[in-house]
């Protein structure tokens, strides 16, 4: 570590000289993280539920706050201020609070969480409050919840989401749900409330208690024959559809006006938000602060975004977090795309999630990232580790929208670290864990980013990357069995294994580019340079579009993969299934289905809940599943198959013949998708992706 520490110093005193560096060192001279830090806190004013807190999507609280966001655009010195219009579902959380007498008699009352539903009550009302452990089909069994409040546990990082036992509450006819946090989340302390995204319908109403306030309640029920008990709740929750919010811009101008670096960070949150996400938005203020003091003015015009709405947006769909980013790119302003040449995502910057920073990035950019780290002076020490760039991006934060519309996207990494289990999303996400030295490193780390890439005369892609995760998804084709996806496995492998040669060499040729315009110091040089640029860079930003709209794909959990890595990754579970079936391992070819598609919830709900929850992504319009649209493989329903094969284990019975041939229609219809997918890779790659880039 010394060594190295050594070496760019020494890199960064040899280049003292150099315009470019003094522009750097001026511009780290300038920041000045601790008003950050103090706008972060400032930004915890506003709130609809005065106790817990909450800033959400087209709350009052939002709007107020975002227009205390223009206000302090325009003190920090950014010019073109204003607020984009956008259409939201809004939700508003006043309060929810829970009375109970103990056996003792002792009056308990109890502060809950909420999910974006509807529920409000006439002051406080009372209703029988009844415990059905994980909420499953199978626990509501001989219980009549009818205008009940059903309690249940939840695992939402490691067993399954909200929406489902919220839904098969709703449709027992329970009054609402309260979930309790078993494990997953909010676990820094058994008072901890969490928030998570709903992704269901909002007549369907759900809260969240503490793992204190739980047991108190078990405890209490234990002590009833009835195993019921009586509350009294106050609450107002509401969700109203179709709402008005705004994402807040201001821009440093540029030497040009129609080539853009984005910086984005989201202004809505759950309780306080402090690390998730005001330091974010109050970072992106000061480092914009920190470019107009040091009197930078950049090649590129530099805008600065805070969006509202990222936390949930949207009633009832699969895909209800981001949405404001997703107006913002697909609705407000269309024409960013083309222009902006980056997106800077900012998310919880002012803790360190891992011994080491982390970039995450699509991959396109992560070459240069690499590069620019290699050259990196030496910044304030944070990290045990150096900082290192991670691939491809998720679709946790609002950098996933920017790219599938077609902008090159990164984020600092901040899902890695124990944070997201122990403070997410709960009430415990404040100051007290704020790290001064990480908001410094961070501060620093992407004002000279920022710098780099305005440096550059052409868009720094590389589709390298790309090539290498497409020919590595396809290796699952060696354990099918069919000879056509073999056939086609080996031509399409000898097409990627050219296409990323051929990558590699236009990356190195765009770099040579930018050096040369970097290092050129005639003016009229300089500007040829750049203008015989154009259309390659116009060319690279379409090829990157074309990747998101061929290749980005997620699975029924968010993940990212690339369309034939979902196709035979169901293949291989299936025929592993299958084989089980017919050798009588009916158990282990159960393990195998619970992971093909969304069919791990056959195994836990009604029918009526699975199918909801697998229709609303395939029937609704565009302006409802948002940049979930079309990113879902064809779903493979396998409901009433692994009903039966359940009722068959239950009663110990092997033979299953009949379920082992329907699953080889399945396998055939997934080779048939399969097939046709790699088929438009192939046209893809051969369209797109084969051709060197300065022939463009």
């Amino acid at each position: 570590m010394i060594g190295r520490d050594k070496k760019r110093r020494k890199k960064m005193r040899k280049m003292e000289n150099s315009s470019f560096q003094e522009a750097l060192k001026n511009c780290l001279s300038c920041l000045k993280v601790e008003e950050a830090y103090q706008l972060a806190r400032r930004m915890e004013k506003e709130k609809t539920n005065p106790i817990l807190g909450y800033r959400t999507a087209g709350s009052l609280a939002e709007r107020k706050t975002g227009d205390m966001l223009v206000e302090e655009m325009k003190k920090v010195g950014l010019v073109d201020v204003h607020k984009d219009k956008i259409t939201v579902d809004a939700w508003e959380f006043k309060k929810a609070v829970m009375r109970y007498q103990t056996k003792t008699g002792e009056k308990k009352e109890i502060q809950l969480g909420a999910y974006q539903t509807d529920f409000k009550t006439d002051g406080f009302e009372r209703f029988d409050l009844v415990y059905l452990k994980k909420g499953t089909a199978k626990d509501y069994e001989n219980i009549d919840v009818k205008g009940k409040l059903v309690l249940i546990e939840i695992n939402q990082r490691e067993e399954r989401w909200i929406n489902y036992p919220v839904y098969q509450a709703h449709l027992k006819g329970a009054k609402a749900l309260i979930a309790v946090q078993s494990r997953g989340y909010a676990q820094i302390d058994d008072t901890a409330l969490n928030a998570q995204d709903i992704a269901g319908p909002a007549d369907a109403p759900a809260f969240s208690v503490s793992r204190r306030d739980a047991q108190w309640l078990k405890e209490q029920l234990d002590n009833q024959q009835s195993r019921e008990l009586w509350v009294t709740l106050e609450a107002d929750s509401r969700v109203m559809p179709e709402c008005k919010t705004y994402n807040i811009t201001g821009q440093i101008p540029g030497k040009r006006k129609d080539r853009m670096i984005v910086l984005s960070a989201h202004y809505d949150s759950y309780f306080d938000g402090f690390q998730d996400d005001n330091t974010a938005v109050a970072m992106m203020f000061g480092i914009a602060k920190a470019l107009i003091d040091a009197k930078i003015q950049p090649e590129n015009t530099i805008l600065i975004c805070a969006m509202a709405a990222e936390e949930w947006g949207v009633i009832d769909s699969d895909f209800d977090w981001s949405t404001g980013a997703y107006e913002q790119v697909f609705t407000a302003h269309p024409e960013w795309v083309g222009k902006v040449i980056a997106d800077l995502n900012f998310e919880l910057p002012a803790l360190a999630h891992g011994a080491g920073a982390r970039i995450r990035s699509c991959y396109e950019y992560q070459p240069f990232l690499e590069q620019f780290l290699e050259d990196l002076p030496v910044l304030t020490r944070a990290y045990p580790e150096d900082t290192s760039v991670v691939s491809p991006i998720e679709t946790w934060s609002d950098d996933f929208s920017m790219a599938i519309a077609g902008i090159p996207s990164m984020v600092n990494d901040f899902t890695g670290g124990s944070f997201m289990e122990t403070h997410y999303h709960s009430q415990f996400d404040n100051d007290e864990y704020y790290d001064p030295q990480v908001y410094q490193f961070h501060h620093e780390l992407y004002a000279l980013l920022i710098l780099a890439i305005d440096a550059t005369a052409v868009v720094p892609l590389s589709f390298t990357g790309v090539m290498k995760r497409a020919q590595e998804g396809l290796e699952l084709v060696k354990s099918c069995e069919n000879s056509c996806l073999e056939e086609k496995y080996e031509t399409i492998s000898k097409l990627l294994t050219g296409a990323e040669k051929q990558q590699e060499e236009n990356y190195r040729w765009i770099m040579q580019k930018n050096s040369a315009y970097k290092a050129c110091e005639d003016p009229e040089q300089r500007e040829t340079l750049y203008q015989s640029l154009r259309q390659t860079e116009t060319e690279l930003l379409k090829r990157f579009k074309t990747e998101q709209d061929a290749f980005v794909r997620i699975d029924w959990y968010g993940n990212v993969f690339y369309p034939h890595e979902i196709l035979l990754r169901n293949i291989h579970l299936l025929e592993g299934a299958k084989k089980n079936l017919e050798e009588g391992e009916l158990s282990v070819a159960l393990r195998k289905l619970y992971d093909v598609d969304n069919n791990a919830y056959a195994f836990m709900f009604d029918k009526e809940v699975y199918r909801h929850f697998t229709d609303y992504v395939y029937h609704q319009p565009k302006e409802r599943l948002k940049w979930g649209y079309r990113r879902l493989m064809q779903h493979e329903n396998l409901y009433d198959l692994v009903k039966q094969l359940l009722k068959k284990e239950e009663a110990g019975e092997k033979d299953c013949r009949e379920e082992a041939a329907a699953l080889a229609k399945v396998i055939d219809k997934q080779y048939k998708m399969a097939e046709q997918t790699m088929e438009e890779i192939y046209q893809t790659v051969k369209e797109h992706f084969v051709h060197p880039i300065q022939e463009q």
